[in-house]
């Protein structure tokens, strides 16, 4: 198909691109496989298959790779930028409206109809990812492993990654059917064994000129990007802090958006402090509500962050903050592109292969503990909004448990749920009911 055929969809589908995951690899589908005929069931499969392997946002990954093999290295670039381009415009507009007007009573009352609402869709997404990943004892220790870990200890989370990936490496040594049975299947879709045998014919052999072009090319982007920081603002400073966060969070992203929001709140809040824990639940909230991956929460990190730090100074808060949410989503979406543009033919060879998939999968496992310390801490803050000494926000409490009952009982959808409860919070505080979180 024309390469301008194919930029009017990319752009469309940035728009349109809700529903998380799932939902936004299920409109790919539908779209490039049955209504356009693009390309076929099986290559859609094999794609899909490599980017579930990969850390980063898988959506994305998959329409950077999809780009790629329609239109080579500018189709996967522009297919992977638009992917992203509308979700980051949009939530620089609403992370704008939320520092200027986030104390309006409505606006406020919406918030805080949401926060609770976010916190049973944290929990909702340790259950979905830890039924398709927990299928043994030894999966199931390893997550109450990781989540003993970050609450009890508060073990970085770079730290449990590594751990559990050691534990798949030596489960995979010694080769036995437990962990056999969990690598294959262990955080990953329910269609890849239909992906893994539509796709095992020829597989490409790995092009080192190609990996080493490309990583050198991405890595030069990185490089320069860092050091146009470094020289302005100094290493010390907020932009060159947050380049080099977010440059490990793109890293460590294994399972999705949600197994890295812990790693972002503990880097955010608790050690840089450039938001607070109520900015950060808020923030989570207006991820869900927009298209594109939900990781672009980090963009508005970077942008309370900057608005707050006043990085050009107090005549340019939103310039300032704009730049911040800019900084950070280049460097959190930079690895996805050299992962895709690079890597694979690389991981395309070592699909099936014991020794690499038993350690991602011993990662996802401990993921979900992950996942359920950020689900407790959330809780607790939107419970007990003056501390665990205060009182309980029995208000709060229903909306929660309200969210919770339509998530897992009614699959009811992301975006009716939060409207719903914002609308909720908003027609209290309009009424001039204040609980106690409010």
């Amino acid at each position: 198909m024309p390469f301008g055929q194919a930029l009017r969809f990319w752009l469309q589908l940035g728009f349109i691109s809700f529903g998380g995951p799932a939902g936004q690899i299920a409109i790919m589908h539908a779209e490039l496989v049955e209504r356009r005929r693009w390309i076929s069931e099986a290559r859609f499969l094999h794609a899909l298959n490599y980017c579930m392997l990969l850390p980063g946002p898988e959506a994305q990954q998959l329409a950077t790779y999809i780009g790629w093999m329609m239109h080579r290295t500018w189709g996967g670039i522009v297919a992977g930028t638009l992917f992203v381009l509308p979700s980051l415009f949009i939530l620089i507009g609403l992370s704008w409206v939320y520092v200027r007007f986030g104390d309006v009573p409505a606006v406020a009352g919406a918030f805080y109809g949401l926060k609770p609402a976010v916190t049973a869709l944290v929990v909702h997404a340790a259950h979905r990812i830890g039924t398709r990943t927990l299928k043994s004892r030894w999966m199931w220790g390893i997550a109450a492993a990781s989540f003993v870990a970050i609450t009890a200890l508060d073990t970085p989370f770079p730290a449990i990654v590594a751990a559990a990936a050691v534990a798949g490496w030596w489960g995979a040594r010694r080769g036995s059917a437990w962990w056999a049975d969990s690598a294959t299947g262990g955080g990953h879709d329910s269609v890849l064994p239909a992906a893994e045998s539509a796709s095992t014919g020829h597989r490409p052999a790995p092009s080192i000129q190609g990996v080493v072009k490309v990583l050198a090319i991405g890595i030069g982007l990185w490089g320069a990007a860092m050091g146009l920081l470094i020289a302005h603002f100094g290493w010390a400073s907020t932009l060159a802090q947050m380049g080099w966060f977010f440059t490990k969070a793109a890293l460590l992203t294994f399972g999705g958006a949600y197994a890295v929001l812990p790693y972002v709140f503990q880097g955010a809040v608790d050690t840089h402090q450039w938001l607070t824990t109520a900015q950060m639940i808020d923030g989570l909230a207006l991820g869900e509500t927009t298209p594109g991956p939900l990781i672009m929460v980090v963009a508005f990190v970077g942008f309370v962050g900057g608005w707050g730090q006043q990085l050009l100074g107090p005549d340019a808060r939103l310039a300032g903050a704009v730049l911040a949410a800019l900084v950070v989503t280049f460097f959190t979406f930079l690895p996805s592109f050299i992962f895709i543009l690079a890597g694979a033919p690389v991981v395309e060879a070592t699909r099936g292969r014991m020794g690499f998939t038993a350690p991602l999968s011993a990662i996802t496992a401990a993921v979900v503990g992950v996942i359920l310390h950020l689900a407790l801490f959330f809780g607790v803050h939107v419970l007990w909004p003056a501390g665990t000494a205060g009182p309980l926000d029995i208000v709060a409490l229903l909306i929660g448990g309200v969210s919770a009952v339509a998530l897992f009982r009614y699959q009811v959808g992301v975006l009716p749920l939060l409207a719903a409860c914002a609308a909720v919070g908003a027609g209290m505080r309009l009424a001039g009911y204040a609980p106690a979180g409010l």
